[in-house]
């Protein structure tokens, strides 16, 4: 049992830490929130799955048209490159950017 928590606990930690490498350490570096993009991915998408899809069609081929920044977002932040992950993993690290950014965390209710 012990190992299978250990086991489990690892592909967690590594996991995230690709999501680190990958995504949020280029936002940190630009100084790119990334909560106010979950936010407007939010306001376009809706639904988590359509979120997911949307994030994905980006990853894989990032264009203008594909973004969800306005125009003028790319007057002050450089086009993201293809990061070339395999689908698997890119639906992986949006998965797990969708519940660190969640806004549904941070709803009160009474």
């Amino acid at each position: 049992m012990v190992k299978v928590v250990t086991i489990v606990s690892f592909v967690i930690v590594s996991l995230f830490a690709d999501l680190q490498k990958s995504c949020l350490a280029c936002h940190e570096k630009e100084q790119i929130p990334s909560e106010l993009i979950y936010k407007r991915y939010l306001l376009k998408y809706s639904t988590p799955k359509n979120i997911e899809e949307a994030m994905l069609r980006y990853l894989k081929s990032p264009t203008k048209t594909t973004s969800i920044m306005p125009p003028q977002f790319f007057l002050k932040f450089p086009m993201k490159t293809e990061i070339g992950l395999d689908d698997d993993t890119l639906r992986v690290n949006i998965e797990l950017y969708m519940k660190k950014f969640d806004i549904k965390k941070r709803l009160y209710y009474r």
